[in-house]
Parts: structure tokens; C-alpha cells; sequence
């Protein structure tokens, strides 16, 4: 029995392309807390190679780690309260602290608002109502950490239905082989494309209810799919096949957005033909990534365990420091691609400082998405530990 370390790098490198992609939402004319003074609209061409699938790829990678931490757990109850004490107090201490100078940058920018950030903190802030339409406090990038938390709740209840220990059985007949690949699909066509017309996500979570029906089977496919030989040999031998027509679709849709810059589809056909062939590259993209990763990052390196550990806290603090930093570059007229150079630097340098200093805090680690320092020495026997996730079907 075997760790997938594959797994580990994948959600490693899923996380770093979401903060790259949120510095690159700085330079875009997509809407974000703050802007550069001359968005370019090219840079929409390479924000589309992950633009459809990154944050489904999140609840996939997330799902897996959930089994891989419900198999340690006594119980499922024990399984949920752990998740409970690993994802609510870095939401609220976010909430309460990390999102607030994102959204002053936000209202200063965007909505003329004149007071300091110590007067909209203190003042402005928690007023749990709405400010220039925005609601506050607000989650803001955390929105991923709600979600996560609610449906692991689900799966904590859905796990305690008689019979519950018998869906891995059916996990594995219903996607072995090719059919890990083809039945998701035609699902997210299903839902996505033909029933329901998904155009942006809310982050609202009680209205956005067609995001939720991509995420949470995402995140339920990926608890399975830890659990499922089949299902993982499957993406593992069609792995090549689903990322060139992965590639094929990126192709598309990226020379339809030079064709028709700002998608200014000419016809209701076009921009249906689009909406599709996005759908198409969801899936496939995260099954080449899941497929490669079992077939070529499945080893370990003495920088995978700290990578794993600091993601968390690279996720809770990334996107002040692009925000704040940003805030501050903007008057100074750089230009765009030393703005870009500055904020790639920084933004790292600041996660790294976030995750280093909660490290050695021993108060501040549950808050910044860190095991308690009683837990750390059981996380790296387990981190360090062989274990196949796969071995434990009973555990659904």
C-alpha cells in the first residue's frame, strides 16, 4: 500500500494556479476588488486555459483528501468535527480580519468611499447589512471554505444512511474505467449546458444553486474516486486521450475570444457553441490532471509535506496581499508588466510570511488553517506513514 503523493501535488498545484490566476484577475477587464489603470483584454486568451475547470479541480482534490482524512477518523462524527475545527475558525478569523482590507480597497476604488481603513473596519464593516450593495462582513475568496464546510456536513449526514457502506460497490461500476471520464461528463452537460444555463457563479451560497449541482457531485466523485482502483486506473490509461481533447477545446475557445474579443458572440448559435465546448473542457482537463498525476507524480519529496501544509494558509491571506498591493503600485504608474513582476513577488513572499509566522504562533495555527500543535506530530506520522486511501472501501 502506497500514499498518493500524486494527489498531494495535484492540490498543491491547483491552489498555486488559483493564486496566479487572481494576480492575473488584476490585469483582465473582468470585475475584481482592484483593477490596474490599463486592464488588458489578450490577457483574457491565457486566463481561459484554467478559467473552466480550476475551482471544479479544487472540490475533485478536496473530495479526495476528505476520505483520505475520513479513513483516520474513528467514526464519521469524529470525521465531521475535525473538519469543523479545521475549516471554521480560519472562515471567521478570515471574515473578521483577512477579507476587510480587500473590501476598503474595493470601496475606495470602485465607489468613492472617503474614510481609512481603521474608520471602515471599526465602523463600516460589521454592520451585517450592505454598503454600497456589497454585504458586510463578507466572505469574499472564502466562499470555497463555506461551501467545502457545507458539503462536508452533507457527507456526514448522507454517510450515516443505512446502506451508505455499500455506494462504493456502486461508485466503482457506475465510473470504472472510461466511465470515470464519460459519465461525469455527460452529467455536467446535463446540468450545465442543457437543463440549466450556468453563466457566473454568486458565491452566494443560497443562490447558487447550479454551481452546486457542478461542485458537490465534484467533491462526492473525488471522496469516491479515492476509494476506487477502477475509477482511478480508468483516467490513468485514458489520461493522454482526455488532455489532448482537453487541449483541442482550449484551442476553441480560445480563437473564438480572438475572433470575438470580450465575447461578443455574434449570434445566440455562437455563444451556445461556446458555452458547450467549455463544459467539454471542464471534465476532461480535470481527468488528464487526475490521470497524469497518477501516472507520473506519485512519489514523494521532502518539500511535498510543507507545500501541503502552507496551501491552506497560501489560500486564506493570497488575495489581500494581491489586493493591497496592488492598491499601492496603482498611483505609482510602473506599468503593467512591472506591476505583474511585483505582485507575483510579493504575493508570494506575503503567503510564505502568513504561513511561516502562524507555523511558530502556537495560538494563531488553528486560525490560519494550521493543526493545533497537539495534532502536528499525529499529521506527520500520517503525512510520512504509507496509506492507501483506496484499501478502506467500507468507508463511504
Amino acid at each position: 500500500m502506497e500514499r498518493h503523493y500524486g494527489m498531494d501535488w495535484l492540490r498543491i498545484g491547483a491552489f498555486a494556479l488559483l493564486i496566479l490566476y487572481h494576480i492575473g484577475m488584476v490585469f483582465v477587464p473582468w470585475g475584481f476588488q482592484v483593477k490596474t489603470a490599463h486592464p488588458m483584454a489578450w490577457v483574457d486568451i491565457p486566463m481561459l486555459l484554467t478559467n473552466p475547470w480550476r475551482l471544479t479541480l479544487l472540490f475533485v482534490v478536496s473530495g479526495y483528501a476528505s476520505r483520505a482524512l475520513a479513513t483516520r477518523s474513528a467514526t464519521i462524527g469524529a470525521f465531521v468535527r475535525s473538519r469543523n475545527a479545521r475549516l471554521l475558525p480560519p472562515l471567521l478569523f478570515g471574515m473578521a480580519v483577512i477579507v476587510p482590507p480587500q473590501t476598503w480597497v474595493e470601496v475606495v476604488t470602485q465607489h468613492g468611499y472617503a474614510h481609512g481603513f481603521w474608520r471602515f473596519w471599526t465602523q463600516d464593516y460589521f454592520r451585517f447589512g450592505t454598503l454600497f450593495g456589497i454585504v458586510m462582513p463578507t466572505w469574499n475568496h472564502l466562499w470555497f471554505v463555506v461551501y467545502l464546510w457545507v458539503y462536508t456536513l452533507a457527507l456526514g449526514c448522507f454517510a450515516l444512511v443505512p446502506g451508505a457502506d455499500r455506494l462504493q460497490r456502486a461508485f466503482d461500476i457506475a465510473f470504472g474505467g472510461g466511465r470515470a471520464i464519460w459519465v461525469p461528463l455527460a452529467f455536467a452537460l446535463v446540468t450545465q449546458f442543457w437543463l440549466f444555463q450556468r453563466i457566473e457563479d454568486t458565491h452566494d451560497f443560497f443562490r447558487d444553486g447550479i454551481a452546486h449541482l457542478q461542485y458537490f457531485p465534484a467533491f462526492l466523485f473525488g471522496f469516491g474516486l479515492a476509494g476506487s482502483r477502477a475509477a482511478i486506473d480508468g483516467l490513468k490509461r485514458w489520461w493522454a486521450v482526455s488532455a489532448a481533447l482537453a487541449i483541442l477545446c482550449y484551442a476553441i475557445i480560445a480563437g473564438m475570444l480572438v475572433a470575438w474579443p470580450d465575447f461578443g458572440f455574434p449570434s445566440h448559435g455562437v455563444a451556445q457553441f461556446h458555452k458547450f465546448v467549455r463544459e467539454l473542457d471542464v471534465w476532461l482537463a480535470i481527468t488528464a490532471l487526475v490521470g497524469a498525476a497518477e501516472r507520473f507524480l506519485n512519489h514523494d519529496h521532502r518539500w511535498r509535506a510543507t507545500l501541503a501544509e502552507a496551501t491552506f494558509p497560501f489560500y486564506i491571506i493570497h488575495q489581500t496581499v494581491i489586493v493591497v498591493v496592488e492598491f499601492w503600485l496603482k498611483p505609482l504608474g510602473i506599468g503593467a508588466g512591472a506591476e505583474f513582476a511585483v505582485l507575483v513577488a510579493t504575493t508570494v513572499a506575503g503567503c510564505w510570511a502568513f504561513y511561516l509566522a502562524g507555523r511558530q504562533i502556537g495560538w494563531l495555527r488553528p486560525w490560519v488553517g494550521l493543526k493545533p500543535r497537539a495534532a502536528r506530530a499525529v499529521a506527520r506520522y500520517h503525512a510520512e506513514r504509507p496509506i492507501d486511501v483506496r484499501a478502506r472501501p467500507d468507508v463511504a
